[in-house]
């Protein structure tokens, strides 16, 4: 069939292109004009639009004669346009999350080439400030000469940071440097009723010798983490357990978790201390009875703010 559409298709075309030839020979020669054009061009005028009578002529036929050719132009079509364009609907937030990722891409690289340039710093072994050190710890409570009070604390940040970076030049007063918003913060928050903890930290790498150090504040509210005597973690000790290998495991896992979740509490401490020997603590009860089952207890052996060190002590209970 579609063989048979394509020969009739060719002939038809070849029989109406000769009349529209001549239908234009014939204007030309007969001088007719249109819209006061010249009849050469107004020949030109009625050749193209027998060319496109002959185009319009073989889509109808195509439209009438084949099925298919309608299913492609009627359905087929619009559907690959709906799809296009749903498509292309879809690819918008594709290519905001990709440009999202070259952004994400690009911080790293600058922070890529921050630290090489840090290790190189180190190496030459002039670093004696890394970026993001605590610099100076103060606690500050709310009155009314908190400003004062705040000026003694800068003060006094200022020449501990002077002794690490410049120690020989005494004369240097002013080493830090603060936004004027880092500083308008801290005596917003700082008036507010309560205690605060002041945690000045270093914007960047600072080497030994220079002039300035560009710091920021981090505020905390120091409140109370631990109190005496509180249960801070525990863990059972089976029958089958007691070994000294299995204690001493036991023991790390819960100053670990001791650690974790006073962190988890607000604490800005690093280290636990403890009273006293643990594992010879258990040892000791061990030997008076080893069929029994124990209770290892980690308490706080004193009321603990957020920058005051942690001290605990272990409980052992027989179960």
């Amino acid at each position: 069939m579609a063989w048979i559409l394509i020969v009739f298709l060719i002939l038809l075309g070849g029989l109406i292109a000769p009349f529209g030839d001549l239908l234009g020979t014939k204007i030309g020669k007969a001088r007719f004009s249109i819209l006061k054009l010249r009849p050469k061009r107004t020949a030109t005028i009625v050749t193209i639009i027998t060319g496109g009578f002959i185009s319009a002529i073989s889509i109808s036929l195509l439209i009438l004669v084949s099925e298919e050719f309608r299913q492609r132009l009627f359905v087929d079509i619009p559907f690959l346009q709906k799809t296009l364009d749903e498509s292309k609907k879809a690819l918008l937030p594709l290519q905001e999350e990709r440009k999202k990722l070259e952004d994400k891409i690009n911080i790293k690289e600058q922070e890529l080439n921050k630290l090489k340039r840090d290790v190189k710093e180190f190496r030459r072994g002039n670093v004696v400030i890394r970026r993001g050190q605590t610099l100076f710890i103060a606690q500050v409570t709310s009155n009314r000469n908190i400003k004062l009070d705040l000026g003694k604390i800068y003060n006094s940040a200022d020449r501990y940071v002077q002794k690490i970076v410049i120690p020989s030049n005494k004369g240097v007063k002013n080493i830090l440097l603060w936004k004027q918003s880092d500083i308008s913060e801290i005596e917003n928050v700082t008036s507010k009723e309560g205690n605060w903890l002041i945690l000045i930290k270093s914007v960047a790498n600072v080497l030994k010798g220079d002039n300035f150090v560009l710091v920021y504040p981090e505020l905390m509210q120091n409140k109370i983490i631990l109190r005496r005597g509180e249960i801070i973690t525990s863990e059972i000790l089976e029958r089958k357990e007691l070994d000294y290998k299995i204690i001493n495991a036991k023991i790390k896992t819960l100053l670990s978790n001791t650690r974790d979740k006073i962190k988890l509490r607000g604490s800005i401490v690093n280290e636990i201390s403890t009273r006293g020997d643990f594992i010879k603590k258990v040892r000791d009860t061990l030997k008076i009875n080893q069929n029994n089952k124990y209770l290892l207890e980690v308490v706080s052996f004193q009321d603990s703010k957020t920058a005051d060190p942690i001290i605990v002590d272990l409980n052992i209970t027989k179960l």
